[in-house]
């Protein structure tokens, strides 16, 4: 179990990391998701040893490892630039923690090639790195933190650079891969469909903190405040403030929305209203969506979706509809919001309408 400790992290004027507890438990798959510069690279290097806490304590199964070196825990970090021995070919780049921990011959060969052909590496072992393409290299990388068996791996973006049909399949096969070795895994991400993909938990960074931390689909659909909410979408999160009269939210005295059930409850007053991108579409998707209408900004197709920026009185929402749907800037449309999956946000920015399942964390 790694135990983080009210730890921060400060340099000079800049506050990297705010106070912040976390629990990580063995055999565990743990997604930091946020934007880039929302801290999750300087939390890895914290957890790894590479940096010391300003304050707080850092530790691993019980033990205080606030102070150890790297070279003295039991880690395996690979960034988003792989690092590879240029001098090394594939196979020995591979081998080399296996040779420095003593394994012997047999096993190191064994390791290596299961690990290699996980990666799709087996045709390149005796090419040295700068023989590889980019893609190629990173998977090195990749292969020589799985051989390591470190009680901790710790992954920053490192599918990145590879091409979509491999990211796919490492990104199901990574999460098996780790867990039976019973390895803590944290893996960081800009990307929530990537966090999506990975399951497991997931706490979601903004600007040096912890916003929550849970299990990773019980963040995405009760996120327990608006920066968690808008961390865990893309595209953006279509955001509205209204305000709840009885059994309908209003904007200047106009009803805009029917109140849902499982939002019937709060009290009446002024929220911030928040959907997702795929609960806004074209047709309706339910008997109790919501009908509004709007203008059209422009439409993005992205292969078999397509994105539509949409104004409605002065708000602009993005819809994420499935197939390709070319329509005209400045066209007026009628659209539906499912209400059934409406988030409600005070003006504290705190969740309204129901306890989540996820832990807040210190820091928060």
């Amino acid at each position: 179990m790694l135990e983080l400790k009210n730890i921060t992290k400060v340099v000079g004027a800049d506050t990297h990391i705010h106070p912040t507890d976390l629990v990580l438990e063995r055999g565990s798959l743990n997604v930091l998701l946020g934007p880039t510069l929302s801290g999750k690279t300087s939390l890895m290097r914290l957890m790894a040893g590479l940096d010391k806490p300003t304050t707080g304590t850092i530790a691993f199964d019980g033990k205080d490892v606030t102070g150890m070196r790297v070279q003295d825990r039991s880690v395996a970090m690979v960034y988003q630039q792989f690092i590879n021995y240029p001098a090394m070919t594939v196979y020995e780049n591979i081998a080399s923690p296996m040779r420095i921990s003593g394994k012997d011959a047999a096993t190191i060969d064994r390791e290596v090639r299961k690990a290699a052909e996980l990666m799709k590496l087996t045709p390149y072992l005796e090419r040295t790195p700068l023989n590889l393409s980019g893609g190629q290299q990173q998977r090195t990388a990749l292969a020589r933190a799985i051989v390591k068996n470190a009680s901790l791996v710790l992954l920053d973006e490192p599918l990145a650079n590879l091409d979509y049909k491999l990211r796919e399949e490492l990104r199901e096969e990574l999460p098996k891969l780790f867990a039976a070795s019973g390895s803590i895994f944290v893996y960081a991400t800009t990307e929530p469909g990537e966090a999506l993909l990975l399951g497991g938990n997931t706490a979601t960074m903004h600007q040096g903190r912890i916003s929550q931390f849970g299990s990773t689909i019980s963040v995405y659909r009760k996120p327990s405040d608006i920066v968690t909410a808008k961390t865990f979408a893309d595209p953006p999160l279509n955001t509205i403030d209204l305000v709840k009269s009885g059994n309908v939210f209003e904007r200047d005295g106009i009803t805009v929305l029917p109140v849902p059930a499982h939002l019937s409850a709060i009290a009446d007053g002024a929220y911030t209203v928040a959907f997702h991108p795929h609960h806004l579409s074209l047709a309706r998707p339910h008997e109790t969506a919501a009908v509004l209408k709007a203008r059209i900004i422009i439409s993005e197709i992205a292969g078999s979706e397509s994105f539509i920026h949409v104004d409605w009185t002065g708000s602009r929402w993005v819809m994420l509809e499935h197939g390709i749907h070319d329509i005209e800037p400045d066209t007026a449309i009628e659209l539906f919001v499912d209400t059934r999956h409406l988030m409600v946000f005070g003006p504290d920015g705190r969740a309204i309408g129901g306890a989540t399942d996820s832990q807040t964390v210190r820091g928060a």
